[in-house]
């Protein structure tokens, strides 16, 4: 299989669990507002031993395109963020607010 196509079958196997919804404030920075629907694929693990990380957009499909890579300076780690049914403003918003700090940087990197 392709790279995208394992992204592909990680998503169509796990559920999409959203703790932190369009709009709400960050838990630790309540100054950042998420700018789309954030959450997790339930029974995955990512470099921080959590979840594979997602955000979900506006779009019908469910379809992932995107997806950012993070360099977390505070937390020493690099985490990848996978972008789920976003259009290319909300990858915008999305890339955007993953940079708001001089202590994490993303790369966005599109299908």
């Amino acid at each position: 299989m392709e790279f995208w196509e394992c992204i592909d079958k990680i998503i169509s196997e796990h559920k999409i669990i959203i703790d932190r919804p369009k709009g709400a404030p960050h838990p630790k920075f309540s100054y950042n507002i998420y700018p789309a629907d954030y959450g997790y694929l339930k029974g995955t693990n990512s470099g921080d031993g959590e979840g594979i990380d997602v955000y979900v957009g506006s779009l019908e499909g469910k379809r992932c395109d995107a997806y950012i890579i993070i360099v977390d300076l505070l937390k020493n780690e690099i985490e990848i963020k996978l972008l789920i049914g976003c259009t290319e403003e909300e990858k915008k918003e999305i890339f955007a607010f993953q940079n708001t700090s001089d202590m994490m940087k993303g790369m966005l990197v599109k299908r």
